[in-house]
C-alpha cells in the first residue's frame, strides 16, 4: 500500500492522466470531485454515485410497516447516499395513509416538496419546483408523488433516479416482483428501508463505495468485490484441437 505523497490538487490531475500505473480510481467526496473525476480520468472509475432513491408505496402496503419504514428511510440519517429522497404512493390509499406519512415525518423534522395530488391531500404542504423530483436533498426534506400504480412508479425512477437504491412497501408478492425486476437500480428492496444500503450492512465490512455502473462491482463495494480472477493452468503437453 502507498499513501499520495501530497493533498496538493495538482496531484489528483496526475493520478488521473497516469494510464498504466493506475488500475482503478474511486474518488469519494462530493459531486463535483466525482464529476471531474469522471470528465477527466484516462484510467478505469468507480464511481460512488449520489443516491436518488425512492419509496414505492404500493396499494396492499401494510400501513403501520410503511410508517416505520419511510420514517427509517428518510430521517434515520439525512445525509448518506441511501436515505430515500421521493417518496411515491397509490393513489387509491394516498387519502387515508399520506397524512399519516406526512405527520410522522414532520415530527421527526422533515419538509416537504409535493406535487399537485398531493398538495390535494395535504393543502399544508410545499409545492414541488421542475428540479425537486432530479435533487438527492441529502437533507431533511422529502419528494411526495402520487402515482397510478407500479407501472407509473416504475416510469417515474426510470426518468428520475440515479439507478443506486429503490424500494417498494407491499404485501403482493407478485408485485414486488414486477417492480425488483423492471426497475434499474443497482439495489432493490421489498418491505425495507433503503437506508439498508450499505456496504457493512450487507457484510462486506468496510465500504469503498456504492457503484451504479453496469459493469463488474455494483452496489455496495467492498474489498472482495474489488477482486478480480487469474487463472493457473499447469499441463502436461496438452494442445487444442
Amino acid at each position: 500500500m502507498q499513501i499520495a505523497p501530497t493533498t496538493d490538487r495538482g496531484f489528483v490531475a496526475a493520478m488521473l492522466a497516469a494510464s498504466g500505473l493506475i488500475d482503478l480510481i474511486i474518488p469519494r467526496g462530493g459531486r463535483g470531485l466525482v464529476e471531474r473525476v469522471q470528465r477527466e480520468a484516462r484510467v478505469p472509475v468507480l464511481a460512488h454515485a449520489e443516491g436518488l432513491n425512492h419509496t414505492y408505496v404500493h396499494a396492499d402496503a401494510d400501513c403501520e410497516m410503511a410508517r416505520r419504514i419511510l420514517a427509517n428511510a428518510k430521517m434515520r440519517r439525512t445525509g448518506v447516499c441511501g436515505a430515500t429522497e421521493t417518496l411515491l404512493i397509490d393513489r387509491a390509499i394516498a387519502p387515508e395513509l399520506l397524512p399519516l406519512l406526512v405527520a410522522d415525518l414532520a415530527a421527526l423534522g422533515c419538509s416537504f416538496r409535493a406535487d399537485a395530488a398531493a398538495l390535494a391531500i395535504c393543502p399544508g404542504l410545499t409545492a414541488a419546483g421542475p428540479e425537486d423530483f432530479d435533487t438527492e436533498w441529502l437533507d431533511a426534506i422529502l419528494n411526495v408523488k402520487i402515482v397510478g400504480g407500479a407501472d407509473d412508479a416504475v416510469a417515474h425512477i426510470a426518468a428520475h433516479g440515479s439507478e443506486h437504491t429503490d424500494a417498494i412497501i407491499t404485501e403482493n408478492a407478485e408485485i414486488a416482483e414486477i417492480f425488483l425486476q423492471s426497475i434499474g437500480s443497482a439495489v432493490g428492496l421489498w418491505n425495507a428501508s433503503t437506508q439498508f444500503c450499505d456496504g457493512g450492512e450487507f457484510g462486506f465490512g468496510g465500504e469503498i463505495g456504492i457503484a451504479t455502473g453496469h459493469v463488474h462491482a455494483r452496489g455496495p463495494v467492498g474489498l472482495e468485490q474489488l477482486t478480480t480472477f487469474r487463472y493457473i493452468i499447469r499441463g502436461t503437453g496438452q494442445v487444442r484441437p
